[in-house]
């Protein structure tokens, strides 16, 4: 596929003549004479890579002469199409005065009229973006057959191809596959857990660390779930406490245990109609940080999830920002919202809204396979830890990391950077088609941001990912379940989530519309088959009740405890975690009291057959009294 350069230029004879020079040289053009048609040009045509511009331009095509210069121009171009390369093509000779504030790429001076320059540079640009250096040195390896006599024990597949027991093993994943599967015992493949700084890893990390407007990046193949636990364990030390959502992702919980941290939990708007948490009130959130300062705590760092799993998009940079005025490190986990930083829709992405650190589950939004993951720093401290850090990176990642993850990795960095734009308009595109033609149905509509954010979040700026496509399905006769069931078995759909009467529908770059429309006759057929269920009222109220964490849950974590019946455990201390499904939010931690309020909730979700992580046919896991005292004699109790 051709990459495309845009000229903006007021001046017929030099666009004319700049347009001709480019295309004898073989590359790609459009142009145009005034800013406004620029911005057109980018939004429509995701081919778009490099941008010419003059110093000075016209806002529209009505306006007389030029109306607008500089940086107020770039910024303009970048708003739309952050990845695209601006380049300088100006009569204007004062380097002093046209400073691109880092935003622009080169400069042409348009006297010079060096074409062939102009070509090497913008071909020089575009082949760096363009690269995967791990993915092809890994390719290049793979394709010279070399004799192995080193890890792994497949040998490139020679153990398993002519088996007669797993020879279908061998043909199901392919050749390649046993072929990229090396050892890292391999010098041209440099290190994941120390690269050399000239090695194809480092030069994969920093095209990744551009890409998603970050100063370093890191790759990770256990996960975003292990990226998380890096993170707490190098920014927080035993004791030192963390601001985090109730409604994160288990292994932030995990990772405070490791880190022996002090978790100051944030409870998260609730919309009861759909069964759904949503993001931190603002107000809760920043009286949250300022309770727990008077009160002495050591708080470190803010961790939140951006955009959540319905698809609310935080407004960051005020949040970010206000975190930052109190000392407090920012980390977003960005595990459904990866993309964000290639389309308009979606900006600002963490590392854009000032984040120190983003953890991203590359794998789940765009290309790369399972467990590859990403960790962006923009921390201006990271150097005093960087040390530390890598410790931790170490400590939790393996000495034999799969090759074929680094590689998606790679090339997951380098499609969002050439095609990303276009693949999610093509996705938004496809997502809007499929709310219209649900919204067509009887029993079936798809709830817009103004049904998903509950009362208590008017005013902060909550936006939707409208790739996110949530289906209301009060009125279609059918339970969650039984719809979850049949577009399974008779139609081959598998849904991506479900609230007792919502389903959610994930629309990705891999989205086809094929998939659009075989999903829109499957709900069309049940539709008209018209379930027996009736309207389904609303579950009893998510009722997040917090209690007091009375021990770190670290300490509390490592004690055997005992197990018991949850109606008699009213003013004892959890030692394990309890987790119903849905929605997957801890109701109790280690060392966190167990109180009336939770036990009446824990017991009837367990008589409703709702599976709960953490409890055993009624039992929970809790310290003995012996264990208490002996934790409280350390001086691990945690003042209120």
């Amino acid at each position: 596929m051709n990459y495309k350069v845009l000229i903006i230029e007021v001046n017929e004879e030099f666009r004319v003549e700049a347009r001709r020079e480019l295309l004898r040289r073989g590359l790609s053009v459009r142009d145009c004479n005034n800013l406004e048609e620029g911005i057109s040009a980018l939004r429509e045509d995701g081919d778009i890579q490099v941008v010419l511009v003059n110093w000075r331009s016209r806002k529209t095509k009505e306006s007389q002469g030029t109306d607008i210069e500089g940086e107020i121009i770039f910024r303009e171009i970048l708003k739309v199409r952050f990845e695209v390369n601006l380049f300088l093509f100006t009569k204007e000779k004062d380097p002093r005065k046209i400073g691109g504030k880092g935003l622009i790429t080169g400069y042409f001076y348009k006297d010079d009229r060096d074409y062939d320059d102009m070509y090497r540079k913008i071909t020089a640009v575009v082949k760096e973006k363009q690269q995967a250096p791990f993915f092809e040195e890994l390719v290049r390896y793979a394709s010279k057959s070399n004799d192995s006599w080193h890890t792994p024990g497949h040998s490139s597949g020679d153990s398993v191809k002519h088996s007669p027991w797993v020879r279908d093993y061998y043909e199901f994943f392919g050749h390649n596959m046993f072929a990229s599967d090396i050892s890292v015992s391999v010098p041209a493949l440099d290190s994941l857990l120390d690269p050399k700084p000239e090695g194809v890893i480092s030069k994969a990390q920093e095209l990744a660390a551009r890409a998603f407007r970050a100063k370093r990046t890191f790759f990770v193949t256990n996960g975003t779930s292990t990226s998380n636990k890096i993170l707490l364990q190098t920014l927080l030390k035993p004791g030192e406490a963390i601001l985090l959502d109730r409604n994160c992702h288990k292994s932030v919980h995990y990772g405070i245990i490791a880190a022996g941290a002090e978790p100051v939990y944030l409870t998260p708007s609730v919309n009861n109609d759909f069964g759904i948490f949503g993001p931190i009130p603002k107000k809760r959130l920043y009286a949250t940080m300022d309770q727990g300062l008077a009160a002495g705590k050591k708080l470190k760092a803010l961790i939140l999830t951006n955009c959540t799993y319905d698809g609310l998009i935080y407004d960051l940079e005020e949040i970010i920002a206000e975190a930052h005025k109190r000392g407090l490190k920012v980390i977003i986990d960005e595990a459904w919202f990866g993309y964000a930083n290639f389309h308009p829709a979606f900006y600002p992405c963490a590392m854009a809204a000032g984040a120190d650190y983003a953890t991203q589950s590359t794998h789940k939004t765009m290309s790369a396979f399972s467990q590859s993951s990403m960790i962006h720093v923009n921390d201006p401290d990271f150097e005093s830890i960087e040390d530390f850090f890598m410790e931790n990176y170490m400590l939790y990642s393996s000495t034999s990391p799969g090759y074929p993850m680094i590689a998606s990795l790679d090339v997951a960095r380098k499609q969002m950077v050439m095609e990303g734009y276009r693949l999610l308009s093509n996705a938004l595109q496809l997502a809007e088609d499929l709310r219209e033609a649900v919204n067509s149905l009887d029993g079936f509509r798809t709830l817009e941001a103004e049904d998903l954010i509950s009362e208590e979040l008017n005013g902060d700026g909550i936006r939707l990912d409208r790739t996110k496509v949530t289906v209301d399905i009060t009125r279609s006769g059918y339970s969650n379940k039984k719809l979850e069931h049949l577009l399974l078995s008779d139609y081959g759909i598998q849904v991506e989530k479900t609230t007792f009467n919502t389903m959610t529908f994930l629309i990705t770059i891999g989205t086809t519309r094929s998939k659009i429309n075989r999903l829109f006759l499957a709900l069309e057929a049940l539709s008209k088959r018209k379930g027996t269920g009736g309207v389904l009222r609303p579950a009893e109220p998510l009722n997040l009740v917090l209690s007091e964490i009375k021990f770190l849950p670290r300490h509390a974590f490592y004690c055997e405890g005992v197990y018991s019946p949850v109606q008699k455990c009213e003013g004892r201390i959890a030692a394990g975690m309890v987790v119903p499904y849905p929605p997957g939010i801890p109701i109790l931690v280690p060392g966190q009291a167990v109180t009336r309020e939770i036990i009446t909730y824990l017991s009837t979700l367990f008589e409703k057959g709702v599976e709960i992580h953490g409890m055993q046919e009624g039992y929970i896991n809790i310290l003995t009294p012996d264990e208490e005292a002996e934790l409280a004699r350390r001086g691990w109790a945690i003042s209120s």
